[in-house]
């Protein structure tokens, strides 16, 4: 088959590594790529929010299937777009995609499905926002546990997670005065802050049939121990063992299904991979945020992990026929995946920094460096992102595989370069809690 993979981050790198191992695939192009998604098939300098440019080369090539990484292309219609021209994208369509590209159609599509999910409201300006919450909250030295969120796709940062008044009233003025967001902060959703442990379930779906993935967890918070801004990512591994079979059953019954089918009474029918971002509370799971693709950095421990042939999988979702073939084979082994970043992300960074020890990090036994923000120039790669690598390994162990990751990391220079340290701690905390409440 003739595939273009959608995205030039380490989820776009992971797919075209996933996807090049097929025994059917033919030719293999990335657009726009990055300097690892070259090692695994052909770039194609179109960016990923190129709609027209994108369709004319699909036509062009006689491309057989297109996989949309991101999440802008398909809140912009890439999938709609190539449909109209008969050409097979894996991914939801623009209306289906508003699950992330609008936090205020989510939360009225899971309060209209009945799926667990805190309380809010929607505001359109910062002015009644601000007084719905000094209303709510008179005592400045009140507690005040909300999150403010602006209504549109802002690469992961749109979220602020309040625990004081003053908080909440310079997030409102981040988003609707400042216009810190741009156009995702026209509408914003205040809600309650949930507590909980965090955890996120993929599930790909064509629409009828749901085959959930093995859960994930994410690391959104900038610094070691949950600390700092929140990022798009600064590490995930897979499995975590907070996710029991009973509970991903309650998920799958009382979030999934009822989403995708309340999706379908809508005439906004979803295929895809529908991400759920949930919080495990003491009352059960609620849903924090619906994606409409693979999580980065989820996609690259999963896919690590994945030994069914990914092309077959994608192609059964896009056919309508995922009820036909066998369900995906994991490797039972746990999978992790470091991001290393630049000097100052989530803020502002430097890019053009070259990248040493790659190949270094390559001869470690078990492990993958995918490729986020890169780029080759002059034979050289050098940074080009925010978030540039996520070396990711799998092991016998989830101790073995933190172990195999960190020693990619540690062969690998640039000036700045960061991590956080305690990617998968986590999993030792929930293993001890749950052996104590056995």
């Amino acid at each position: 088959m003739r595939v273009l993979v959608v995205g030039n981050g380490g989820r776009e790198h992971a797919l075209a590594w996933r996807l090049s191992q097929s025994p059917r695939m033919k030719r293999l192009w990335i657009a726009p790529g990055n300097a690892g998604t070259a090692q695994e098939g052909e770039n194609v300098s179109i960016a990923a929010d190129d709609i027209k440019g994108l369709v004319q080369f699909a036509k062009k090539e006689k491309v057989d299937l297109v996989v949309v990484g991101p999440e802008l292309p398909l809140s912009l219609g890439l999938v709609d777009a190539l449909a109209s021209e008969k050409i097979r994208a894996f991914g939801p369509s623009r209306a289906a995609a508003q699950l992330e590209s609008s936090k205020v159609f989510c939360k009225l599509l899971l309060r209209q499905a009945d799926v667990p999910t805190a309380d809010y409201q929607v505001f359109r300006d910062a002015d009644s926002a601000m007084r719905y919450v000094k209303a709510r909250y008179p005592n400045d030295r009140d507690r005040t546990p909300l999150v403010v969120k602006a209504d549109g796709l802002a690469s992961g940062k749109g979220v602020i997670v309040c625990s004081r008044r003053e908080e909440v009233l310079d997030a409102i003025d981040r988003i609707g005065r400042k216009s810190e967001f741009g156009k995702a902060g026209l509408q914003m959703v205040i809600e309650e802050r949930l507590e909980g442990p965090e955890v996120s379930v993929l599930a790909i779906t064509d629409g009828r049939t749901i085959v959930p993935l093995p859960a994930a967890q994410d690391h959104k918070a900038a610094y070691d121990g949950d600390t700092g801004p929140n990022t798009g990512g600064m590490g995930a591994y897979s499995p975590t063992p907070i996710m029991t079979e009973e509970l991903l059953e309650t998920i799958q019954d009382k979030i999934l299904v009822p989403s995708i089918h309340t999706m379908k009474r809508n005439r906004k029918p979803f295929k895809g991979v529908l991400y759920a971002g949930l919080m495990l509370t003491q009352t059960g799971p609620k849903v924090l945020e619906y994606n409409v693709r693979f999580g980065d950095p989820e996609c690259q421990p999963l896919l690590m992990r994945l030994q069914s042939d990914l092309l077959d999988l994608l192609e059964a979702t896009v056919d309508g026929r995922l009820d036909e073939i066998e369900p995906p084979r994991w490797d039972p082994r746990p999978s992790i995946c470091v991001v290393m970043a630049s000097a100052g992300y989530p803020g502002e960074y430097r890019t053009g920094e070259e990248i040493t020890g790659l190949d270094a990090a390559a001869e470690v036994s078990d492990v993958k460096v995918f490729h986020a923000g890169t780029k080759m120039q002059d034979g050289k790669v050098l940074t080009h992102g925010g978030r540039v690598l996520g070396v990711t390994a799998i092991g016998a162990s989830l101790a073995n595989a933190k172990l195999q990751a960190y020693k990619g990391v540690q062969a690998i220079r640039w000036p700045g370069a960061w991590c956080r340290k305690d990617i998968s701690d986590k999993a030792a905390m929930y293993i001890e809690k749950m052996a104590a409440n056995a």
